[in-house]
């Protein structure tokens, strides 16, 4: 369940480690060290009697995000049914109406569970990441920072980050209930201290009181002091690898590989799993665990509000559209694409107005021959549209005036949620090709699809580069004229279509005339074939053996359109389900693309693995290692009648392929291992069931191209960053075979600060070169700003790099660690009869109170109704929100939520019976026992 979390204290060999980074060589060994004990129970993948972190983080995401849907349906007067037995993706989705989003919420639960896993790895050797050692204190004063980050990265739109850092904080408050005494107090709601830097930590156990008495062989059930459960006193267990000491009298957190555990008082008192010291009480720490995350997430809503807490779990609800699609265009504005930007222009408007599936963000990157942005993000089309009318061309008008525009596409690569799908117009070269690799390092890592128009290019050095990035991230490099831009837009509006699926992807260089086959499940409803190339034919067989030509523009199969080199078809639908194939004829390079709209689909991250004897990854921000086994989570959606039976690493150009071994960690969810990754690029395919279509063979494979490196990168991310301040970034590099010699390191970050990184590293003993660089945020950076920070590292002697990408956030320190407070001034009701002819009205003040940030947001839950809100200067000198709301007599409580400019929330009940209005406090006690209670219905 919870992870112990393993920690070594002493010794001056083990102080040094704290202070180095967190290498792979260090990693490897812990590992080894702890798998020899046979007692890490961190992060079980397969448990069919205890709950693990992910268990926990997914229930409480889903009962939160039950929640908000029920409070959306509420406000607009529709009926919410809760699906019926355990709660799912795909249940939720469907009860939600957000079924277009399903594969993005699926993800971003992902990322918060990999970095809640990322915890184990990086911080093992630190307590107050596990609440170990009566650590309380620090413990919380990381999830309250971490907190107030992830708030302000939501305001600022870094999303990504502030999944991070909530997974982080979520492993922290987790261990809380297995790793302390909470749950031997008696206590079965959450601990709302944890997360209230502004409430008082005093009922933990002095530093001198024993804590616990030896267990009775193998029976720690009674082991805590009666003292300490009488006194309500909170200790946690101590825990060691290499010493048998502790603090005299004091518990231990138990294990075989607890060495403190073998010292008076022996024994420990973790709950990690039901086998553990503490087991018989596991399942209760699992249920307030669960109670107590969704607390939390329950904070970050009253603080971001509903559609934003939305959007933070991949989820698209605006008025316009459910689906979590992203448009974004990198525009050249050079005066030669005057007459491109004028047609841009009415097709951008075409393509918006068309669209059934409206995009939830639309994003837009400029770039010249001399500057590049600044990115615009809106949710809103006609401030998209808007901000293309307002773009004016400049410079010489020569289409061999180089651009700017791969930093403009590094900018919307590093802007955009991943798997994006990106639009670069451009008729020039780049004049910033350096940045191939950096570029290269993005699509790589956030597996977005970046497609090129371009228009009269006539540089054959740029076409290449540019058809090169197309091809490793699945999009089309299209080689058009101004006159027939508008026909190769339609690229755009099929990209717009909802849970587009990769079927096959080709790539062919040199030329080589060949039969590609692929199935076609049920669940796809339309398919679209591209071919990109100059003059290929092609002929296309249905599963029944029907066949097209690529000179038949319309045909027993569908409709073909020539633009360019781009060669779309359009399969008539319903299709045949099966076998189809296409056989290529061409002596030059060409790609070919199979796309369809499907429900079922996957993603992956390549992961770093602990393998025994109980796995745990996390993911891995890099390329992986040429040499050894490679290690992959894979999750597929489409609900559990979907089963993954095969996952392929597969040659872009060749016959090489690996296939993996695959071990189901969930529903849904794989842990794929592979002897060896095949040599050069590679695809990743999968095939498997679907058993709610007689067991019907589905098809997938990925867009981006992937690569290994014999090069390995990685760096530490931790610490506060202020604006106005200078950030360090400790790395290392890690060469292949231990080789000797220079490394030459880039780096680069998405918002142009100020840094200091050295240019190339010496390798030393075993292969390692260490190195740090610094980032400077300027003073006026705003608090929950997301950085991308990109470092990449060459091996000395090749052409062979590697890269880590880290992502960092600039955050103010936090002063106001007060929430709101309210104070009732009228009510006004008589609710006798029929309730829905009847009304009742409240007023309140709500105000934060001298030195505060300021009431922000207010809003209203368990009603619908009609909200006002006025602020003014109060007597004291500080502002004060008048709040009226007004609703009929159905809605007899109403529950006011009050959040301040930081992050800090208040809440209220206020009723009709008289105005009843109870204190302010982070959370209603009624939501943490609703998530108490579906989380016991789901695990019990």
């Amino acid at each position: 369940m919870i992870s112990p979390a393993p920690r070594i204290h002493t010794g001056p060999a083990i102080s040094t480690l704290r202070m180095r980074l967190h290498t792979q060589s260090f990693i490897t060994l812990l590992t080894l060290t702890l798998a020899l004990t046979g007692t890490l129970y961190a992060f079980k993948l397969i448990s069919s009697d205890s709950m693990t972190h992910d268990d926990i983080t997914t229930a409480a995401i889903l009962n939160t995000t039950a929640d908000v849907c029920r409070a959306l349906a509420e406000q607009e007067g529709r009926d919410f049914v809760l699906p019926e037995g355990s709660l799912s993706v795909q249940s939720l989705s469907k009860a939600c109406l957000f079924t277009d989003s399903v594969k993005a919420f699926q993800v971003a639960i992902g990322v918060i569970s990999l970095r809640n896993a990322f915890v184990d790895l990086r911080h093992v050797l630190d307590e107050e990441y596990h609440f170990d050692d009566e650590s309380f204190v620090r413990g919380r004063r990381l999830i309250t920072r971490g907190l107030a980050a992830a708030k302000a990265n939501v305001k600022q739109g870094s999303l990504r980050a502030a999944q991070q850092a909530i997974g982080e904080i979520m492993h922290t408050l987790q261990d809380f209930y297995s790793h302390s005494n909470w749950i031997e107090l008696g206590n079965r709601a959450a601990f709302s201290t944890l997360i209230r830097a502004d409430l008082a930590f005093d009922n933990i156990a002095d530093s001198n009181t024993p804590t616990c008495r030896n267990c009775v062989g193998d029976n720690c059930d009674n082991n805590v002091l009666e003292s300490i459960i009488a006194g309500q006193k909170l200790t946690s267990g101590y825990f060691s690898l290499t010493s048998f000491s502790k603090p005299q009298g004091k518990c231990s957190h138990g294990g075989s590989a607890d060495l403190t555990s073998q010292t008076e008082p022996r024994g420990g008192i973790n709950k990690d799993a039901v086998d553990s010291a503490h087991g018989s009480l596991h399942a209760d720490a699992a249920r307030v665990a669960t109670a107590a995350t969704s607390q939390l997430l329950q904070d970050i809503r009253g603080a971001v509000g509903d559609e934003d807490f939305l959007r933070l779990m991949g989820i698209s609800r605006s008025p316009t559209s459910s689906s979590s699609l992203v448009l974004c265009f990198v525009v050249d504005t050079t005066a030669s694409m005057a007459s491109v930007v004028t047609e841009l222009r009415s097709l951008a408007a075409t393509v918006v107005s068309s669209q059934s599936n409206k995009p939830s963000v639309y994003v837009l990157v400029p770039f010249n021959g001399t500057s590049f942005g600044p990115m615009m993000r809106t949710g809103d089309s006609d401030v998209f549209l808007s901000q293309i009318n307002t773009l004016s061309v400049s410079g010489a008008g020569n289409r061999s005036e180089p651009r700017q525009g791969l930093s403009a596409l590094l900018q919307a690569l590093a802007g955009v949620p991943d798997s994006s799908e990106i639009f670069v117009f451009t008729d020039g070269p780049p004049g910033d090709s350096h940045l191939e690799s950096t570029v290269t390092a993005l699509i790589e890592n956030t597996k977005s699809v970046v497609n090129f128009l371009l228009t009269d290019l006539s540089s054959a050095e740029a076409g290449d580069l540019y058809r090169s990035l197309a091809q490793l991230s699945g999009g089309q490099a299209v080689g058009v004229t101004e006159q027939q831009l508008s026909q190769a837009l339609s690229l755009v509006s099929d990209s717009l279509s909802p849970a587009l699926a990769t079927l096959i992807q080709v790539v062919r260089n040199p030329g080589a005339s060949e039969t590609f086959s692929f199935t076609v499940d049920s669940s796809v409803q339309t398919l679209l074939v591209y071919v990109t190339g100059d003059s290929p034919t092609f002929t296309i067989t249905s599963a029944s053996g029907a066949t097209q030509r690529s000179q038949e523009a319309s045909g027993r199969l569908g409709s073909i359109q020539n633009v360019g080199n781009l060669h779309t078809v359009r399969l008539t639908s319903p299709l045949q389900t099966g076998q189809w194939q296409i056989s290529v004829v061409s002596s030059q390079p060409y790609t070919l693309k199979a796309i369809g709209e499907s429900t079922i689909d996957f993603f992956f991250e390549f992961v770093e693995v602990i393998q025994d004897p109980q796995p745990g990854f996390t993911v891995l921000d890099s390329r992986p290692q040429a040499a050894g086994d490679a290690s992959l989570s894979v999750s597929v959606t489409g609900g559990s009648a979907v089963k993954v039976t095969e996952v392929t690493a597969t040659q872009v150009s060749g016959s090489g392929a690996v296939r993996g071994t695959l071990e189901q960690t969930a529903t849904g969810d794989y842990l794929v291992t592979m002897r060896g990754l095949p040599a050069g690029r590679f695809f990743l395919q999968l095939r498997g069931l679907n058993s709610s279509a007689s067991n019907e063979v589905f098809q997938r494979q990925s867009s981006t191209q992937l690569i290994t490196s014999t090069v390995a990168v990685s760096a530490q991310d931790d610490g506060d960053w202020r604006p106005g301040t200078d950030f360090s970034v400790p790395f290392n590099v890690t060469v292949g075979n231990g080789a000797g010699g220079t490394v030459v390191v880039r780096h680069l970050n998405d918002r142009g600060f100020a840094t200091s990184f050295p240019s190339n590293l010496t390798v030393g003993s075993g292969g390692i070169a260490e190195g740090s660089g610094t980032l400077s945020a300027p003073s006026d950076t705003a608090s929950g700003t997301g950085v991308v920070l990109v470092i990449e590292a060459d091996s000395p002697g090749s052409a062979d790099f590697n890269y880590v990408l880290v992502r960092l956030t600039v955050t103010a320190e936090v002063t106001d660690i007060t929430a709101p407070t309210c104070e009732m001034v009228s009510v006004n009701a008589n609710c006798t009869g029929n309730c829905s002819l009847q009304m009742w009205e409240f007023t309140a003040t709500v105000s934060d109170g001298p030195g505060g940030s300021g009431v922000e947001r207010v809003s209203v839950r368990e009603a619908r109704g009609t909200l006002n809100t006025t602020t003014v200067l109060g007597g004291a000198g500080f502002n004060v929100t008048l709040v009226s709301f007004t609703t009929t007599c159905c809605f007899g409580e109403v529950v006011l939520v009050v959040a301040d400019a930081v992050g800090n929330v208040g809440t209220c009940f206020i009723s009709s019976d008289g105005g009843r209005t109870l204190s302010l406090s982070l959370l209603p006690l009624w939501v943490s026992m609703v998530s108490l209670t579906v989380a016991t219905t789901l695990y019990s």
